[in-house]
């Protein structure tokens, strides 16, 4: 096997709901409702998968937010800026869960 992930794999997503149906559906209409137009489009909607799909890690959810992103409008411009937003609070959030070693040190250095 040459890699984990698999690209062909993405088109299988629904087989997942074989063993399950009931739950499957349940989760494909939440997922559909959420993506629907709102009160964000669904440019804006696409942006924010990609970003959550980079600070998850999730190469099936990259790979279709970026088609997303893309039939949606949005340029490589702002789907790079869009990453760089959550890599920054990906980054600040490990940052400050250093306040909570350092609370720690300093109460067992005592």
């Amino acid at each position: 096997m040459d890699s984990y992930y698999k690209p062909e794999d993405l088109t299988k997503f629904p087989e997942i709901g074989e063993e399950a149906p009931e739950l499957a559906a349940k989760f494909f209409d939440y997922y559909n409702a959420v993506l629907d137009e709102g009160s964000l489009s669904g440019r804006e909607k696409a942006l924010i998968g990609l970003a959550v799909a980079h600070v998850v890690q999730c190469p099936y959810c990259i790979e279709a937010f970026t088609q997303s992103c893309l039939e949606k409008g949005s340029d490589k411009a702002e789907m790079t800026e869009a990453v760089h937003v959550a890599t920054a609070i990906r980054g600040g959030s490990s940052l400050v869960h250093g306040i909570q070693m350092r609370n720690l040190a300093e109460k067992l250095s005592m």
